[in-house]
């Protein structure tokens, strides 16, 4: 049951309109065009203009060190703002913001109560440190709450709120799935306020699935308010992709909401991967986030990713793979108004009603579905981090080669969002509400950041030494070339504190070593960093390179490639 709902319609990728055909093709071209261009130029230039290149070479480097401080900077930013959520009882906010005035009064009487705690003399140091720590987080948020009060009206009733947690599966076992839904079993927020959804596929062998599916509804059965189970055919007009498993499944329920009454502005839609394990209070924070914004129905909501399931078990180069990918997640949380969704995410079910779910002939499906809100909203639509981890498989295979292959093969599909590009610049162009500014902002950044990641590394590992070997005797007899290796080595060097920085802050957020490896481990997860030069080229510029020439030459994916999910016992 949804209401005031405009009219609203978004690009088709496989248009068959001449000139919107013509446009998409162009859109799709740059992003490849301009990565290859700056691949053939790096070379031409070294043979051409080598005293240019040269000087290139020192200002990106330059640049490269600032970029580095600036995403180091913010991540630890970021990190602390994930460990003071963590400390946050986010179920008594829930509980209590109903009534600001009240709940500000019962906050400071309780930062009395604590200071007056610190000043015990029977307490550890340790015990006095937590108690200071959970003064200064309260304290922080009666400003908040202070705030809360003018807007008190627009406040929702928390026991209204109705989470749906989909989790598309084609073909993952059991095994995965279990201690996802098991996770929200074990969350902090009442499980008759939850519906799992589970969306499987019809092409998964009938037998297997329903194995699993059987399993897993007598696991849980009586457990959730609702266990919801779908099964996707794929249709002539659809990919085989996750986007068009979770819009039919979406509208399957939709259907059971209006049987049931429900309003669809009281459900919070979390579209999980199915090995995805929430964090204890995430859903409690999701609800009071969204209860407490006015503007909830604008907001997507985004948890850190963090691929520590099975972090131990996998190959060194996965873990600095999906390290990497944790702490750029992070880096982006303390910028919203550069984030896009990724992975698993929460959104209202009402504004997916109003957008028309996940476009179902398009991979990148975690993305897209925030564009399409960001342009019903006409730009007024942005993504609210939730400062909580949620936990996922990182790549692992049966082998270590095949892991590898496989963590390359996951990267390509990320990159793959490039596709992303075109549909946006065609919904969001003509809109005249969105201000030019703004529409160059998106353009540009999601440029840049797909063109960084094919070229950077390969400009930071070849560039240096190109102009050396191609621009001749003149070039290589000059003072510049003779100081350009010592300049770049010592720039270099410099920007490697950054990657110190991320060393540091990944023992704090890795879960504990299993028993099963001995203390050995511990220094392969130091030693493991020095496998980025490798890392960076080949399991990360390789990939966007891969997925942008596709792109290029309109060799699109054909299907949705599912990475293959593993246990070891």
């Amino acid at each position: 049951m949804t209401t005031n709902q405009k009219k609203f319609s978004f690009p088709d990728p496989k248009t068959t309109d001449p000139k919107e055909r013509k446009i998409q093709r162009i859109l799709e071209e740059i992003p490849g065009f301009l990565t290859w261009a700056t691949l053939i130029g790096m070379f031409a230039f070294s043979f051409f203009l080598p005293v240019w290149v040269a000087i290139f070479i020192i200002t990106f480097d330059i640049y490269w060190i600032l970029r580095t401080i600036f995403i180091a900077y913010y991540s630890v930013e970021g990190y602390q703002k994930l460990s003071e959520g963590k400390y946050v009882n986010w179920w008594e906010r829930c509980q209590n913001i109903e009534n600001p005035k009240k709940y500000y009064e019962e906050i400071s009487a309780r930062i009395r109560e604590m200071k007056k705690e610190a000043r015990s003399k029977t307490l550890t140091r340790k015990e006095k440190k937590i108690i200071k720590k959970e003064i200064r987080i309260r304290k922080k948020y009666l400003a908040e709450v202070k705030q809360l009060e003018k807007i008190q009206a627009q406040i929702l009733d928390w026991r209204k709120i109705l989470h749906v947690v989909m989790l598309p599966t084609a073909g993952e076992p059991a095994e995965v799935i279990e201690p996802a839904i098991q996770a929200i079993a074990d969350s902090n927020f009442p499980n008759q306020q939850f519906i799992i959804l589970l969306a499987t596929e019809e092409r998964e062998p009938e037998e297997e699935r329903m194995k699993k599916v059987n399993y897993l509804q007598n696991k849980f059965k009586g457990v959730f308010r609702d266990f919801i189970v779908t099964t996707h055919i794929v249709s002539a007009d659809e990919l085989k992709c996750k986007a068009s498993n979770a819009t039919f499944a979406a509208k399957k329920l939709q259907k059971y909401l209006d049987e049931h009454e429900i309003d669809y502005k009281n459900v919070i839609f979390s579209n999980f991967d199915c090995d995805t394990v929430a964090h204890p209070e995430y859903f409690a924070s999701l609800t009071y986030e969204y209860i407490a914004d006015p503007k909830r129905l604008q907001r997507s909501y985004q948890p850190i990713p963090m691929y520590n399931n099975n972090i131990w078990d996998t190959n060194a180069f996965v873990r600095v793979i999906v390290i990497s990918s944790s702490f750029w997640h992070i880096f982006q949380s303390t910028r919203p108004e550069g984030m896009v969704t990724f992975s698993s995410h929460s959104e209202p079910f009402d504004t997916l009603v109003n957008v028309g779910f996940w476009p179902v002939n398009m991979i990148s499906e975690d993305s897209i579905i925030y564009w399409k809100c960001f342009a019903y909203h006409n730009g007024d639509y942005k993504v609210k981090p939730i400062y909580l981890p949620v936990s996922l498989d990182a790549v692992l295979a049966p082998t270590y080669w095949k892991t590898i292959k496989n963590q390359y093969k996951q990267k390509r599909r990320w990159a793959y969002g490039i596709e992303n590009f075109p549909i946006i610049m065609r919904a969001i162009g003509p809109d005249k509400k969105i201000p030019f500014s703004k529409k160059f902002k998106v353009a540009f950044e999601m440029l840049e950041g797909h063109h960084s990641w094919a070229t950077a590394p390969f400009i930071l590992a070849l560039l240096g030494w190109l102009p050396l070997i191609f621009g001749g005797d003149q070039f290589n007899q000059s003072v510049l070339a003779h100081n350009l290796p010592y300049v770049t080595r010592v720039l270099m060097n410099l920007a490697l504190l950054g990657l110190a920085v991320s060393m540091s802050l990944s023992f704090f957020l890795m879960p504990p070593r299993p028993k099963k490896y001995s203390r050995w481990r511990n220094v392969y997860m130091v030693l493991q960093w020095i496998l980025i030069p490798i890392t960076a080229p080949f399991l990360g510029a390789m990939p966007a390179i891969d997925s942008q020439t596709r792109l290029l030459f309109g060799k699109y994916f054909g299907e949705f490639w599912v990475t293959e999910k593993m246990r070891k016992k």
